[in-house]
């Protein structure tokens, strides 16, 4: 189970990593593409069926299942086209190459192909030899997918609703399983029992007897509790998850399911003392599962691997993660949005991100599912969004409709981000007879949600020229707070040497440790908690948010502990970092004060 990275790039809005693989892949980097928007999908393999010469047959929305064929026919087409380009970067070892030179230098140093590569290189010089060892050796990046499991809307045709397998990440999972991609399906946004249980339909999700698995399952958890009873509730259906994908509840990019104050440094600590344990319980129940069901039950036990994400931006810290905390991988997202080579961002959207600051990467709430967004200041689709609402034309028109949830006012859900929605939540508003500052103050909560799942996708057709009749030009973008020490367009090259500490491309030198950006993050939405509290008119949370802060001032005890232990990590930082925890002890004690006034 080793990797020939020891990054991967995660899932980025919907449209930002769609064709990540294509550019990736060869190199052996894994990357996630969104299965949200299978009009984008479809578009896009339009597009690289054209520029790469390939047959195009259009699945139109009056196909049946159009959806999981849409999704099935884009991963198809990712994945020949991935091959193709991997198969010449190793035939082109036999000739100059110049290809496999450019494989080997984006390796970490240390990495074993690269110093059997070199040993080989220097003894034989016989070219077939060498391009054997090359196609034997390297290995392609995986072309992993990520589905929400909460954007699992109901489908209607001829105004009748479908069966709950046409729902949208029903539908997702389907058109995944259906591909003949050899990769994993990431499942993020917690858990969804029917969902689940939905893969039990699928051979390809089962291990073999020598514990391979075709279509393996990634979960993404914020916590060891949660990928306990996760994995053992996958277990009981002969399911494994072959990977646990720890991600900050706040120091992240896209959604942001924050914890009740518990910090990543314990969260990883927990899993390292347990890692063991977990493996162990899951196996106790995987393969009496397996034999139930009269399916192959692998000869030895399974494995997986544990990988973080969220906010590292140092070699140090990479490394630290890898070490200190037995990860398999670390997750680099926000900055990878600097990298056109990797990601596909519009030129735009690009250079506003190259000049983001703190102030301008911000914890929103324009996430129509109710859910805190990090966003971006001045995106393109929110400047569209209050054009509108200057007009009185609140509200988008939803071409789209991935996250419609709410039924307030409907049988059949709507999108709060909506036209229709919002039209009638601002006429409800008008009959409430409320004070100039109370009526602003809940209109700009209502105008405030914004069409994301169109907005999140529109980049990519902006980037490759495909019509946007459909969905216009607004961009919404969803970086996480660590992309402000970045302030230029990177190479990939560039990048991958920044992520192995061969160069540095982080100019200022005033940007917090990882674990210290959470904290502090996290002491903000505390901060914000306690605003709310104050201004309730129900009863106080002051217990909740007690507990919330007692949950930080026992992560800043665990990293008082950690880093005086340290003696040779962070040794150019250590004095900041522990003054910093200092400060965040006054801050938090400041607010308890102010929780035992509620």
């Amino acid at each position: 189970m080793t990797n020939t990275h020891s990054f991967h790039i995660p899932v980025m809005g919907i449209g930002f990593t769609a064709d990540s693989p294509i550019k990736v892949a060869q190199y052996g980097i894994d990357s996630v593409i969104s299965l949200v928007d299978d009009i984008l999908l479809e578009k896009l393999r339009k597009m690289y069926c054209t520029k790469f010469e390939m047959p195009y047959n259009e699945i139109s929305e009056k196909i049946e299942d159009f959806r999981a064929k849409r999704i099935t026919s884009y991963l198809n087409l990712v994945n020949d086209i991935t091959e193709k380009k991997f198969n010449k970067l190793k035939n082109a070892a036999i000739g100059k190459g110049n290809e496999i030179k450019e494989y080997l230098s984006l390796l970490p140093d240390n990495s074993t192909i690269k110093q059997e590569f070199n040993k080989i290189s220097v003894k034989n010089f016989n070219l077939n030899e060498i391009g054997n060892w090359v196609k034997n050796n390297l290995s392609i990046g995986s072309i992993d997918v990520n589905i929400m499991t909460k954007i699992d809307k109901d489908n209607y045709a001829n105004g009748e609703k479908l069966s709950i397998e046409f729902n949208d990440a029903h539908a997702a999972v389907r058109g995944f399983a259906n591909s003949n991609l050899r990769s994993s399906l990431v499942l993020s946004a917690g858990m969804s029992p029917r969902l689940y249980g939905y893969l039990e339909n699928f051979e390809d999700f089962y291990p073999n007897e020598n514990g391979d698995i075709k279509k393996k399952i990634i979960l993404k958890v914020s916590d060891y509790r949660s990928a306990l009873i996760q994995g053992r509730f996958f277990a009981k259906k002969g399911l494994w998850v072959s990977e646990y994908r720890i991600e900050s509840g706040l120091n992240c990019g896209g959604h942001a399911f924050a914890t009740e104050g518990f910090l990543l440094g314990p969260i990883l600590n927990e899993f390292k003392e347990n890692r063991e344990q977990l493996c162990k319980l899951a196996n106790e129940v995987i393969m009496p599962a397996l034999k139930s069901k009269n399916l192959t039950v692998p000869k030895e036990n399974l494995q997986f691997k544990i990988t973080t994400q969220g906010g590292v931006g140092t070699s140090e810290e990479h490394n630290f993660l890898m070490d200190h905390y037995k990860m398999d991988s670390i997750g680099w997202g926000s900055p990878f949005l600097l990298v056109p080579e990797a990601t596909t961002v519009d030129s735009n959207t690009l250079n506003q991100l190259v000049n983001a600051k703190e102030e301008d990467l911000y914890l929103s709430d324009i996430s129509p599912l109710g859910v805190k967004f990090n966003s971006l200041r001045g995106n393109t689709k929110d400047i569209e969004k209050l054009a509108l609402v200057e007009k009185g034309k609140a509200g988008s028109p939803c071409p789209k409709k991935y996250l419609v949830s709410n039924k307030e006012f409907t049988e059949k859900a709507i999108c709060t981000a909506s036209r229709q929605y919002q039209s009638i939540k601002i006429k409800e508003l008008d009959t409430l007879n409320l004070s100039e500052n109370n009526y602003k103050k809940n209109f700009d909560k209502i105008v405030e949600k914004s069409c994301i799942c169109v907005g999140l996708g529109t980049s990519a057709l902006l980037t490759n020229n495909i019509d946007t009749k459909r969905e216009g030009e607004g961009v919404s973008i969803c970086p996480g707070p660590n992309l402000a020490y970045y302030s230029k367009k990177i190479s990939l090259k560039e990048m991958v040497n920044h992520i192995y500490g061969k160069t540095n491309i982080i100019s200022r030198t005033d940007r917090p440790n990882m674990f210290v950006k959470e904290l502090n993050i996290y002491i903000d939405y505390l901060k914000t908690l306690v605003d709310e509290a104050k201004s309730a008119l129900e009863g106080t949370q002051e217990k909740k948010l007690q507990k919330f802060s007692d949950n930080l001032k026992e992560g800043i005890n665990y990293y008082s502990s950690l880093f005086d232990e340290l003696k040779d990590k962070f040794v150019d930082t250590k004095s900041n970092i522990i003054n910093d925890l200092k400060n965040s002890t006054k801050a938090i004690n400041l607010l308890n004060t102010e929780i035992k006034k509620l």
